[in-house]
């Protein structure tokens, strides 16, 4: 699809990220307004760029490195992100993703129960192992400075179980 330029996101667009290791570019996915709302969903793209490329069809096809709820409306408004091209979402990626959730201790190891939630509703799990536990994203909202941290980290959601 043709690059955009626009501050106004939309579901498929392509958003660029400016790292110290280079453009970084993220894929927005899906829009969370139930209560609780989460907003804006996005699939961090692998790869860092020198240049930002002339069509974004083959990466959007890539698993992410990592996906999280980010406030990507504000974001575009003040110039911390920029849209820069729109790509269907693809048919692997069209469905509202698991998410799961626990709380932790004093040192940051979480701790169960964990909790699963499907965008809609939510529910405890005590018997999952740590394998199944990594399939499944973990439940946040990222700003901008955490972003772009774990970006230039490559930081998957694997290394939060």
């Amino acid at each position: 699809m043709p690059l955009v330029n626009r501050t106004r996101p939309r579901i498929g667009d392509v958003v660029e990220i400016e790292t110290s290791r280079g453009r970084a570019y993220a894929h927005y996915t899906h829009k969370h307004d139930e209560p609780p709302h989460f907003g804006a969903l996005i699939r961090v793209l692998p790869g860092f760029f020198a240049q930002r490329p002339t069509s974004f069809a083959d990466l959007v096809q890539q698993a992410p490195g990592c996906m999280t709820f980010f406030p990507l409306g504000p974001a575009c408004n003040r110039g911390l992100v920029s849209v820069v091209a729109a790509e269907p979402v693809p048919e692997h990626a069209r469905s509202f993703p698991v998410f799961r959730n626990s709380n932790r201790d004093r040192s940051g190891k979480r701790l169960p129960p964990w909790t699963l939630w499907d965008g809609v509703r939510e529910w405890k799990v005590d018997g999952l192992s740590t394998d199944e536990l990594r399939d499944y994203p973990p439940l946040a909202i990222w700003n901008d400075t955490l972003l772009v941290e774990r970006i230039v980290a490559e930081w998957r959601h694997e290394l939060d179980a």
